[in-house]
């Protein structure tokens, strides 16, 4: 199979996420702008959610491009990393509507986690596949965004009980360390 494949079918699945993620608001209950003020947790979260959807398909559409063709394990890699990427429309929900309380708060964070290491493995299974081309291999292998990510959501995650706050400063600091796309992909395409 082509990647041309797997990569629609993930675009697919990401959309349908972020469709989920919208329905969840409901109309306020007011006609003025204060009426959207009660709203205020759900649209941070949602935002939140957005931004990182938004990365993932970002970053998993300049990875797939690196793929030559599919086999049953990238498959079911990618679609471990669609299944936590699923569960973030729940969290999503609960987080805003429990005003970031703290057990929404760490079950975000162990979602995004979940989803960190489903990347990397997904990642990890490319790069495997690519073991004969020794400068793809060596500039992947240098990738500290995805080393450093699962230890600031576990931060996040320990943290929500202390102040749910604490955990979205980390949420926030992975999204901005990951909202530019891999560039070291882009340089290895240049390269072929």
């Amino acid at each position: 199979m082509k990647a041309n494949r797997m990569e629609a079918f993930s675009d697919g699945v990401l959309a349908i996420i972020i469709t989920i993620m919208v329905l969840e608001f409901k109309l306020p209950a007011g006609h003025d702008w204060y009426a959207l003020i009660g709203l205020g947790p759900k649209i941070l979260s949602y935002i939140f959610s957005f931004v990182y959807i938004g990365i993932y398909w970002n970053n998993h559409h300049h990875l797939l491009h690196m793929v030559r063709t599919v086999h049953g394990r990238l498959m079911w890699l990618n679609l471990l990393l669609l299944f936590w990427l699923s569960l973030i429309p729940f969290t999503t929900a609960w987080m805003g509507e429990s005003h970031f309380a703290s057990t929404p708060t760490a079950l975000y964070g162990i979602i995004l986690l979940l989803s960190a290491f489903s990347y990397r493995l997904l990642q990890r299974a490319i790069i495997k596949q690519h073991s004969g081309d020794s400068s793809f291999v060596v500039s992947m292998g240098k990738d500290w965004k995805v080393k450093l990510s699962p230890f600031l959501y576990l931060t996040a995650v320990l943290t929500a009980y202390v102040s749910p706050w604490i955990s979205c400063f980390f949420f926030v600091l992975v999204a901005v360390i990951w909202f530019v796309p891999d560039k070291r992909i882009e340089h290895a395409l240049r390269g072929q």
